[in-house]
């Protein structure tokens, strides 16, 4: 058996857009069949048939996900991935962590991140932190830009006056690669008060380079940065009535984040090892309190981390370690500051023919609350066909974030968030074959969960000066469910493909009056369906979507409830030559009026047109 059954060598990691390899699995270039862990990869030629700025669109047609925005495009968005809390979920964008050390729970929000310039996104259902370390409780979703040589270029306009334009380029000249994209969107959106009627309009733009230098056989340079510049009008809750409202106000979001370091790859060894940093800097602003802003933030990360592979025979040692120092400020509190550090190994081995084992665990410190260990499993057999079962079991954890630990509001006692997952599944072939089939049962059980406290006439124990409340490690939750997915290209022509999940959560908090509840904007069923026609043996093509998703609550009193709602996308594209593409859809085609957050207006019906280049 070749070697590359565990670690792909780095002539096949030149494809950045290969669906067949992930490194949500071992932290290292690995294909799909060699683990037993839950994974989706979304190639870029999928991307560019959900067309559009929206890159929660793409994300719908996995399992498991629910999303959640405030408003339109540009408006808070997050992504609940099998129940888990959208700040539960770990982000990499080409490696690098970009969640906001100042949000107060310590997510990413995915209003910022356009999919102008992915290339492919990997997303890993299940928790794992034995290889990820913090946050990796929900999954791992890890979206990755190309080297791809060429230039490309394309520009789509439509409702309500929305413009999106995409570049990207890329040279490759002897041993130096180089790569760069930019994307430009804005929007006069609509009101994100379901009551208003103001406009609320939003804008962004985003850019990043890339390069690749071997500067010897086996060992190369590479480095990164990116950056991202939003402003979105929303809604708020003004005097005297309280409640959502058209207001005056907006935000700016601005977001830098890079990366640099060594590759080596050698006979029996992989290494890869460098620096990675990210800031996200936010300002509010009320026009109607004045021009300056009423509240500003400022959330950065550095990272040093070595991550290898070391192949022995029949079995694979992947090994790493990293050390990370966050910090966070805002208008209310000075800057405070954490470090994470942690190590970890895991051993894989090929015990028979088609039959993979995988075992591991990381050792993790704080420079708060101490040690945390974690520990990880899964397998695959391949017992021909194309099938495969496959198993994981996984724990993680999540480090209270500098808001819970230090402003106002935070205890500096506070404990990791701890989860323990595991699923099986069967599967046929990967889900961007010709013929694809997966059922994955899943259960992940969430304790220490860390929530807000209120100190409403309450002065003692942990409300000791604290009188507006406090955080504490006091939730417990369980989710549990079912996801099937299936793909066929029932012609040459034509292709069909669906995504269903149900997923139970449950509030499991003890002496908590919502003990017994489901979890808040946890729909129990979603279902994804969608095929394509190629009309014309060139290419032109027409494709529908439809995104069904049940009834929901949007509080944990379960005492707000969202209605169930189907929406209709509509694409066609038509290739006129080998250089350009024209394209054009139709969003929520029947004009269905929903909710993702109570209160919040979703878009309606919108028509768009677009053209792309390829040289």
């Amino acid at each position: 058996m070749s070697t590359s059954f565990f670690c792909v060598p780095v002539a096949a990691q030149e494809q950045s857009g290969d669906t067949q390899i992930t490194v949500l699995a071992t932290g290292t270039h690995e294909t799909l069949q060699t683990s037993g862990q839950p994974l989706t990869i979304i190639g870029r030629e999928e991307i560019e048939q959900v067309q559009g700025g929206d890159i929660v669109r793409v994300l719908e047609r996995a399992p498991g996900i629910a999303a959640s925005r405030n408003g339109g495009i540009g408006s808070f968005t997050g992504v609940r991935l099998r129940g888990a809390d959208a700040e539960q979920l770990l982000v990499l964008i080409d490696g690098v962590r970009v969640a906001d050390p100042a949000a107060p729970g310590g997510g990413f929000d995915f209003a910022t991140l356009l999919p102008g310039g992915i290339e492919r996104i990997e997303l890993l259902r299940s928790s794992n932190g034995t290889i990820w370390g913090s946050q990796a409780i929900g999954g791992v979703l890890a979206a990755w830009s190309g080297f791809d040589p060429g230039v490309e270029g394309s520009a789509e306009y439509g409702a309500p006056d929305t413009l999106y334009t995409t570049a990207r380029a890329g040279i490759a000249h002897g041993p130096l690669e180089l790569a760069a994209d930019g994307a430009w969107y804005r929007t006069d959106g609509f009101s994100a008060a379901a009551s208003g009627s103001e406009p609320d309009g939003f804008r962004q733009w985003q850019a990043g380079g890339r390069g690749r230098l071997a500067i010897a056989p086996g060992l190369r340079l590479r480095g990164g940065l990116r950056y991202a510049d939003a402003r979105v009008e929303i809604d708020g809750f003004p005097a005297p009535a309280f409640s959502l409202a058209d207001t005056r106000e907006y935000q700016d979001t601005r977001r830098l984040s890079g990366s640099a370091g060594l590759e080596f790859d050698g006979r029996n060894l992989q290494l890869t090892g460098g620096w990675s940093a990210s800031d996200t800097e936010r300002d509010s602003f009320d026009l109607d309190l004045g021009t300056a802003p009423t509240f500003t933030t400022d959330g950065r990360s550095d990272r040093l981390d070595l991550r290898g592979a070391w192949r022995l025979g029949q079995a694979t040692v992947w090994f790493g370690g990293e050390s990370e120092w966050s910090s966070f400020s805002s208008t209310f509190d000075d800057e405070q500051r954490a470090r994470t550090s942690g190590v970890y190994a895991q051993l894989g081995a090929a015990v028979s023919e088609g039959v993979s084992l995988n075992a591991g665990a990381r050792l993790a410190d704080h420079s708060r609350f101490g040690s945390a260990v974690t520990f990880g499993a899964d397998a695959s057999w391949a017992f021909g066909g194309g099938w495969r079962l496959r198993a994981s079991f996984g724990e993680g954890f999540k480090a209270p974030t500098l808001f819970q630990l230090f402003s106002d509001y935070g205890n500096t006692a506070l404990e990791p968030e701890r989860s323990t997952s595991a699923d099986l599944g069967i599967e046929l072939n990967d889900r961007n074959a010709p013929l694809h089939l997966a059922a994955t049962v899943f259960r992940r059980d969430s304790e220490d969960l860390i929530e807000f406290v209120s100190c409403f006439g309450n002065t003692s124990g942990i409300c000791t000066d604290r009188p507006f409340g406090t955080y504490d490690n006091v939730g417990r939750v369980r989710a549990q469910g079912l996801e099937i997915e299936a793909r066929h290209d029932l012609t040459e022509a034509l292709s069909a493909r669906v995504a269903y999940s149900f997923v139970e959560t449950e509030n499991r908090t003890p002496g908590s009056p919502n003990r017994g509840n489901v979890l808040a904007r946890r729909p129990r069923h979603a279902l994804s369906l969608g095929g394509e026609w190629r009309v014309t043996p060139a290419g032109a093509a027409v494709g529908a979507d439809l995104r069904w998703v049940s009834a929901s609550y949007d509080d944990a009193a379960n005492q707000v409830r969202m209605s169930p709602r189907a929406v209709v996308d509509f694409t066609a594209r038509w290739p006129v030559t080998d250089v350009v593409e024209l394209f054009g859809r139709v969003e929520n085609l029947l004009d269905e009026e929903y909710e993702t957050a109570a209160g919040y207006a979703s878009a309606g019906r919108g028509a768009f047109v677009g053209a792309r280049l390829r040289l």
